[in-house]
C-alpha cells in the first residue's frame, strides 16, 4: 500500500480486512488523476438503523480515521450515524468500507464532492442522543417517511400548483441560497422546525408537501414528523441539495444561489464547485465577497450580521483569538480555533 496514504488496516481480519484491501485498491487506481483536480476527496453520510452498541464504535472509528489522514465529524446514536468527513481518497475508502462491513451499516450511501483544501481541522466522532437534533420523541425514519423524489423529477413536483415547497434548513443557510418559490421557515435551530409546522395552518391549504435539505438527513425526520401530523402527501429531495446541484445541469436549474456546507468550503454551487463565501467566524455566519467591503467586517472579529449584537469586549477576546490564528499561520500551524 501506498505510504501517501497512510493506510492503516492491521489489526483488522477476516471478511471486514478483505472488503478494506478491496475497497482501498479500487480507490488507489485513478489516484492521481482525481488528485490532480482537487486534493481532498469530502464524503458526506447518514443512515438511519438501530445501533444499540454505538458507544462501543467511537474508539476504533476514532483510531481508523486518524490512521488514514481523515478529518472531519461522524455523530454516533441508537437511531444511526450522520457527518462529514475529507481526505486521500483510499482513506476515505477505507473509512466506508470499514463501516459497509458492519451489517448495520451495509447500506449505507453517501455522497462525495472535492475540496482545493482539507476543510476540517481534526476529526471528532462524538456519541449523542440524536444524528440530527428534532427534540420530538418516537420519530423514526425508519417506520414513517416521506416518498423520496430523485433529483431529475424534482423540477416538475416543485412547479406544480398544488405543491407547498419547504425549506427545512436554517437561517444562515437559507440566506446564501433557496429553491424557486420555496417557504423559508426562518429557523435558528431545526428544533424550532415543529413549532412552526404547527403554527401554520395554512400548510394544508394544498395536498403536497415538498421538502428539502443539504443532503436529506433533515427531511427524513420532517417528512417523518408532516406525516406523524396527519399529512398525507409527503415528499422529499433524495440526496438533497448536494445530489441536486451535482446532477442537474444548470440551465435546467431552479436552485438559486450558493448551499451552505459544513466545513471550510462554507458553500458550494453546481457541479458541487466551492463558492466564494467566506466564514465569520466570530458569529459563524457565511459572508459574500460585498459584506467584507462593510465597514462593520473586522476578519474573525466582526461583520454585518454580529456588529451590532457584540460588544467591545467581545470584539476584544475575538481580536485576541484572531491574534493567535495570525501567529499560527506564520509558523505554518493551523489554529484549533478556526
Amino acid at each position: 500500500m501506498d505510504r501517501l496514504w497512510r493506510l492503516n488496516i492491521r489489526g483488522y481480519s477476516g471478511r471486514l480486512r478483505l472488503a478494506l484491501e478491496s475497497c482501498i485498491s479500487t480507490a488507489m487506481t485513478d489516484t492521481s488523476t482525481q488528485q490532480a483536480a482537487s486534493s481532498f476527496l469530502v464524503a458526506a453520510l447518514y443512515h438511519f438503523v438501530s445501533v444499540p452498541h454505538f458507544e462501543s464504535l467511537r474508539a476504533p472509528l476514532q483510531q481508523l480515521c486518524e490512521d488514514n489522514g481523515v478529518k472531519g465529524t461522524l455523530l454516533l446514536a441508537h437511531e444511526g450515524i450522520n457527518g462529514t468527513i475529507a481526505g486521500p481518497d483510499a482513506g476515505i475508502a477505507t473509512v466506508l468500507a470499514y463501516l459497509r462491513a458492519m451489517p448495520e451499516f451495509a447500506r449505507l450511501e453517501h455522497k462525495e464532492s472535492r475540496a482545493s483544501k482539507m476543510p476540517f481541522v481534526r476529526m471528532k466522532v462524538k456519541l449523542k442522543k440524536e444524528i440530527v437534533t428534532m427534540g420530538v420523541e418516537n420519530i423514526d425514519p425508519n417506520k414513517i417517511v416521506g416518498t423520496y423524489v430523485a433529483p431529475k423529477d424534482w423540477n416538475a413536483l416543485i412547479s406544480d400548483p398544488d405543491t407547498i415547497l419547504i425549506d427545512t434548513r436554517n437561517d444562515y443557510e437559507t440566506a446564501i441560497g433557496i429553491f424557486k418559490g420555496a417557504v423559508d421557515p426562518n429557523t435558528k435551530t431545526f428544533r424550532e422546525f415543529p413549532d412552526w409546522v404547527k403554527n401554520n395552518t395554512g400548510l394544508h391549504n394544498k395536498p403536497k408537501i415538498a421538502m428539502y435539505c443539504t443532503g436529506g438527513i433533515r427531511c427524513e425526520k420532517a417528512t417523518a414528523f408532516m406525516k406523524d401530523q396527519g399529512f398525507d402527501e409527503v415528499y422529499h429531495l433524495k440526496g438533497g441539495i448536494l445530489k441536486y446541484l451535482e446532477e442537474v445541469p444548470e440551465e435546467e436549474s431552479l436552485w438559486e444561489g450558493a448551499c451552505f456546507v459544513f466545513d471550510e468550503r462554507v458553500s458550494v454551487e453546481h457541479g458541487l464547485k466551492e463558492g466564494e463565501h467566506k466564514l465569520c467566524h466570530a458569529c459563524r455566519n457565511p459572508i459574500t465577497a460585498e459584506e467584507i467591503t462593510s465597514e462593520k467586517y473586522e476578519e474573525g472579529v466582526s461583520c454585518s450580521h454580529c456588529y451590532d449584537s457584540r460588544t467591545e469586549e467581545d470584539r476584544l477576546r475575538y481580536r485576541q483569538r484572531q491574534l493567535q490564528i495570525a501567529l499560527a499561520r506564520k509558523r505554518g500551524q493551523k489554529h484549533i480555533g478556526t
